[in-house]
């Protein structure tokens, strides 16, 4: 039977692992290193590097260099954090007509679908030279507050990279299947997981070989990410005292200023004051200026404490929607790099009470986590349940801008609920639903999954109908929906048609240009 591997497709770095026999591996890629950088380079012809290759040439190529694409997939243009971003980006970004951000290479526009599936295919080319043969099947993880669309897009990337993606998992989840399988501990965790570009916060409980995720909440806006934008912005209004210049759109020094303020971020964790010296990083008319400034531990968390403090409330909010109190956690596991920040240590602390268990390698737990659901889908790994939740509210838009919601959130997956509803004028033949997903009571300001239109009502006066609409979210938390017209007992399927993801003739062209 065919080997189906575990990818952590991160925003910052990527990790690919496996069930050999019967225990999780993680496998090294071509260079030997076993997380690989989320990064894709550009050359000036057809040539593309991913990985560690595109991070050394980030500084000499900046515009031709895409990092943190995650943070894109599945997102629209408009979006109030893609538009946060987009200044500090030395990349472009251009709006797809479907009103999706993609990024523009070379006058050429990459979905981010297709930029993921670069990053895929280096983990499925590192299973597949230390199986030595083809690889083409895989879990994905993905944070667990990632919605439909995105979801979807996370899919669209495996199948752009050869991959058929038996199971998207997420994250925390993913986490807390590694933690148990290696420890078989019994009770209820918290898997914390702060990495390049999402938070996620999941309660679960552990008995007997059955992992039943509790409740899940985070914040896709929050992650290493924007704790190295503070960091840089500080770095840019230095630079700008000390001489005078503004280099925020000098796309080079920006990148620059980008490795310098995440590798100050990383030596900060371990010491106390760090030397950032970049030579010639402007020139005026008194000719080139450096940047030579000392940056300490207490300034970084000064610059980055609002980021910090935002861990706060999705902690409560999931530990409260689980039902408990934060003596009944047994264990807080800590996931992602950022968590080695001691700020988000002590943050962690804080709120639960307790010091955060560090027994686990954050970089590669999630990975190993997909490989044991591999190996769960594969046969070879036995008497393990997995029960996890949806992250947001699912329902529809009704009058007023309200959402009527059909399977609130943390319910168990997958789950099936359906819903009554009618017309509101006199003969009315249809009824346009609109599909929201999101936790605010305004429909608008939730994201929608799509629209559909149920044709063929009978004439009758407002309110005659009986329509029940039906929800079906399944294991990999992604969304269908079909109806039926009680009074002719008439059943209708419909697929929610996204606003979002890529047509069959760009699924096409992206696959062609991946070869």
């Amino acid at each position: 039977m065919q080997k189906i591997i575990g990818i952590d497709l991160g925003t910052t770095n990527s990790c690919v692992a496996v069930i050999d026999g019967t225990e999780p591996i993680v496998l090294p890629n071509s260079e030997g290193a076993r997380t690989t950088p989320s990064m894709v380079g550009f050359a000036d012809g057809e040539e593309r590097f991913v990985g560690q290759q595109a991070k050394r040439q980030a500084i000499i190529n900046p515009t031709r260099t895409i990092f943190g694409v995650k943070r894109l997939i599945g997102r629209k243009f408009n979006d109030e954090e893609i538009q946060s971003i987009i200044p500090l980006l030395p990349f472009g970004v251009v709006e797809h007509t479907n009103g999706d951000v993609w990024v523009s290479i070379n006058d050429v526009a990459y979905s981010p679908q297709e930029l993921s599936a670069l990053i895929l295919a280096k983990m499925k080319a590192a299973a597949e030279d230390y199986f030595g043969e083809e690889v083409t099947q895989a879990v994905i993880t993905v944070p667990a507050y990632f919605d439909d669309a995105q979801r979807q897009a996370t899919k669209e990337a495996g199948r752009i990279a050869g991959l058929n993606v038996r199971r998207i998992i997420n994250e925390p989840t993913s986490a807390a299947l590694a933690y148990g399988f290696q420890r078989r501990e019994q009770g209820r965790i918290a898997v914390f997981d702060l990495g390049g570009g999402t938070f996620d916060i999941s309660i679960l409980d552990l008995r007997g070989g059955t992992f039943k995720v509790l409740a899940t909440a985070g914040d896709n806006g929050l992650g290493g990410e924007d704790f190295d934008r503070a960091i840089l912005r500080y770095m840019m209004e230095e630079f700008q005292t000390q001489t005078g210049i503004d280099i925020s759109s000098d796309k080079m020094a920006l990148q620059r200023l980008k490795e310098a303020a995440e590798n100050s971020k990383c030596e900060l964790s371990t010491i106390r004051e760090t030397n950032i010296n970049l030579p010639f990083l402007a020139v005026d008319e008194d000719g080139p200026q450096h940047l030579s400034m000392n940056l300490g531990r207490s300034k970084m968390n000064e610059l980055v404490a609002h980021l910090v403090d935002r861990v706060e409330e999705p902690c409560r909010d999931a530990v409260r929607e689980a039902g408990l109190n934060m003596d009944d956690i047994a264990e807080v596991i800590l996931v992602g790099g950022m968590t080695r920040m001691p700020l988000v240590q002590e943050k962690v602390e804080e709120i639960f009470g307790r010091k955060p268990h560090k027994g686990v390698n954050p970089d590669e737990v999630v990975a190993i986590g997909a490989a044991v659901q591999s190996g769960i889908l594969g046969g070879e790994v036995r008497e393990i349940i997995l029960l996890d939740v949806t992250p947001m509210n699912l329902g529809i838009r009704t009058a007023g801008d309200s959402v009527s919601t059909i399977i609130p959130k943390n319910t168990s997956i997958p789950a099936r609920a359906n819903k009554l509803f009618t017309t509101t004028e006199v003969d009315q033949e249809f009824v346009q639903i609109n599909v929201v997903q999101g936790d605010s009571p305004t429909a608008s300001l939730n994201t929608s999954l799509g629209q559909f239109t149920l044709t063929g009502i009978p004439n009758g006066p407002a309110g005659h109908a009986r329509i029940e609409v039906s929800f079906e979210i399944d294991s990999d938390g992604i969304v269908n929906v079909s109806a039926i017209d009680r009074h002719t007992q008439r059943q209708q399927s419909i697929t929610v048609q996204h606003g979002s993801g890529l047509t069959p003739d760009e699924l096409a062209i992206a696959q062609r240009r991946s070869q």
